[in-house]
C-alpha cells in the first residue's frame, strides 16, 4: 500500500482512502482479484439461481444486491497490454498455449505429440522500404553518421521526411492480409511443383498449417511472423507424405515470397500513382527444434515470441490505442512527428480510397487485419482455450457451492444480468494496478521456482 500512495495526486488519494475504508473493501478486493487485476472491468447487475429439477428445491441464489455498489465486476478481456495488461496477459496465455500445442502438441487439446516430427519453420516476412530510416546497422553507425543507442526516439524515423513515402506506407499496412492471403495461396503451389504433383494431388497428401502474429516495426511498417507447417491430409494428428522436408518448405516460403503473383496492385488516384505491393527483401524463415541445440529456435521461444507480439499493436510506434475522431486530436497528444505523419497520410488518402477505410484505422496506421491468426487445421482455437478455463471454474465453484456430486443434467439455472457500466474510480484504478501487480509478482516467483526444479533434475 505504501508504494501505491507515493507520487497520487490529492484528488487519487483521496478516493484511494475512500474505497479502502468503506466497509465492503475486502469484497471489492476479491472481486478484483478474480478479474486478475483487471484495469477496466465490465459492472454487470443481476441474479442468478439453482434449482433441483425435480423436487424444485433451491440449491443455491446468488444477487449483486449485496456486492459493493450492487454490482458484479467481471474481467473485460481486452488483449491490448495498453489498455488492461492483466487481461492482455492472460490473452498472451492463451496464444502461447495455442502456439506451442500446434508445435510440441497437447493431448488435452487433441494434438499428437508426433506432430514434432512434422516439418516446421519459424518465418518472419517485412514490408519494402518507403525511404531510408534511422537505424543501427551491423557496423553500428547510421546513415546519418550516428551510433544510434537502442532505445533512441529517432530510431525508425525518416532521415528525410520530405522525401520517405508515408502514403505507401500505410497503403502497404492497408493492403498487408490480401498479401498474406496471396503468399499462403502461391506458397501451395510451390510446394506441390516441388514435391512433382498437382494442386489437387496436394490436398490428397499434405496439408500448409500455420499461425502468425502481426508486429510494427519502428518505422511504422506492418510485418508478420510465422509458423509454417507441413502435415498429412488429415492435420496435425496424420503423418505427412515421405517428399515433405524442412529444406522444401523453406525453400517454397522464399519463392512464394518472391514470386510475381504475390503481389497486391492499388490503383492510382488523383495525385497518387500505381502501387504494385511485394514482401521486402528481408525474409527470414528458421527451422524450429524441439530441444535447444544452440543453432534454431525452440518451440518454447517461437511460442513465447509471438505471444508477445499478441497484445501489442501500432502504439508501440508512438500512436495511440483508440480509433482517432479528428485530425485535431493530434495536437493533444504526445504523438511523435513520424508517427504523426503516418496518421495525416490516412486522413489525406482516405477519399481517395473510400472502400480501405484508412481514416478509420488511421490508429493503426492503415493496418486494419487480425493481430494474430491461423490456418483452421493448425491448433486449437482461443474460444476452445476460453472455455476450458470457464469449465475449470464453474467446477470450482460447483465444488464450492456443494455441488459437485449433482449431475449437472438434475440442476436447473436461471440467471438474469444486465450491463451496469465500466472501469474504476482514480482510487480503485491504483488499487487495482496494485493487485495486478501482486498477482504478476506471483505468477514470476512460481514460474522462477518450478525452472529451479527443472534445473535441478527434481521436475
Amino acid at each position: 500500500m505504501t508504494e501505491t500512495l507515493t507520487g497520487l495526486d490529492p484528488t487519487t488519494l483521496g478516493d484511494l482512502l475512500r474505497v479502502a475504508g468503506s466497509p465492503d473493501f475486502h469484497r471489492w478486493q476479491d472481486q478484483i482479484r478474480r478479474t486478475g487485476g483487471c484495469a477496466n472491468p465490465i459492472h454487470l447487475t443481476g441474479w442468478t439461481l439453482a434449482k433441483d429439477k425435480t423436487t424444485g428445491e433451491t440449491l443455491h441464489h446468488y444477487t449483486t444486491e449485496h456486492e459493493p455498489g450492487g454490482r458484479l465486476r467481471v474481467a473485460c478481456g481486452n488483449r491490448r497490454a495498453s489498455r488492461c495488461p492483466a487481461c492482455a496477459w492472460t490473452y498472451a496465455g492463451d496464444t502461447y498455449h495455442l502456439i506451442r500445442a500446434g508445435l510440441a502438441g497437447d493431448d488435452a487439446k487433441d494434438i499428437p505429440a508426433t506432430v514434432r516430427e512434422h516439418p516446421r519453420v519459424f518465418a518472419t516476412l517485412t514490408a519494402p522500404s518507403f525511404g531510408p530510416v534511422h537505424n543501427r546497422p551491423s557496423s553500428g553507425r547510421c546513415r546519418c553518421g550516428t551510433t544510434h543507442p537502442d532505445g533512441d526516439p529517432v530510431l525508425g524515423t525518416a532521415l528525410d521526411p520530405a522525401t520517405y513515402d508515408y502514403a505507401g506506407a500505410v497503403l502497404f499496412n492497408n493492403h498487408a492480409g490480401e498479401l498474406w492471403q496471396r503468399f499462403a495461396n502461391r506458397l501451395r503451389r510451390e510446394i506441390a511443383a516441388r514435391a512433382g504433383i498437382s494442386q489437387r494431388e496436394l490436398g490428397d497428401t499434405a496439408r500448409v498449417s500455420y499461425g502468425k502474429v502481426a508486429e510494427f516495426q519502428k518505422r511504422g511498417a506492418i510485418h508478420f511472423h510465422a509458423v509454417i507447417r507441413l502435415d498429412g491430409p488429415d492435420g496435425p494428428e496424420s503423418a505427412p507424405p515421405s517428399w515433405a522436408s524442412v529444406t522444401l518448405l523453406s525453400d517454397a516460403i522464399r519463392a512464394a515470397a518472391a514470386h510475381s503473383y504475390t503481389t497486391v496492385t492499388v490503383p492510382a488516384a488523383d495525385g497518387q500513382p500505381c502501387r504494385p505491393f511485394r514482401w521486402g527483401t528481408q525474409l527470414d524463415v528458421r527451422p524450429i527444434r524441439a530441444f535447444d541445440d544452440g543453432a534454431d529456435i525452440t518451440e518454447q521461444a517461437v511460442a513465447s515470441y509471438v505471444a508477445k507480439y499478441a497484445t501489442k499493436a501500432a502504439e508501440t510506434t508512438g500512436t495511440l490505442d483508440r480509433r482517432i475522431g479528428e485530425l485535431a486530436e493530434l495536437d493533444r497528444h504526445d504523438i511523435p512527428e513520424h508517427a504523426q505523419r503516418l496518421i495525416r497520410a490516412c486522413w489525406d488518402l482516405d477519399p481517395l480510397y473510400p472502400e480501405r477505410r484508412l481514416w478509420a484505422w488511421a490508429h493503426m496506421l492503415g493496418f486494419r487485419g487480425h493481430f494474430s491468426s491461423k490456418s483452421r487445421r493448425y491448433s486449437t482455437t482461443l474460444g476452445a482455450l476460453r472455455q476450458i478455463r470457464a469449465d475449470y471454474r464453474a467446477a470450482q465453484e460447483r465444488e464450492a457451492l456443494g455441488l459437485d456430486d449433482r449431475e449437472p443434467d438434475t440442476v436447473l439455472v436461471l440467471a438474469d444480468w444486465q450491463y451496469a457500466g465500466h472501469g474504476h474510480t482514480p482510487g480503485e484504478s491504483a488499487l487495482a494496478a496494485t493487485i495486478a501487480r501482486d498477482l504478476q509478482l506471483n505468477r514470476e516467483t512460481v514460474r522462477e521456482a518450478l525452472a529451479d526444479l527443472d534445473h535441478a533434475g527434481e521436475w
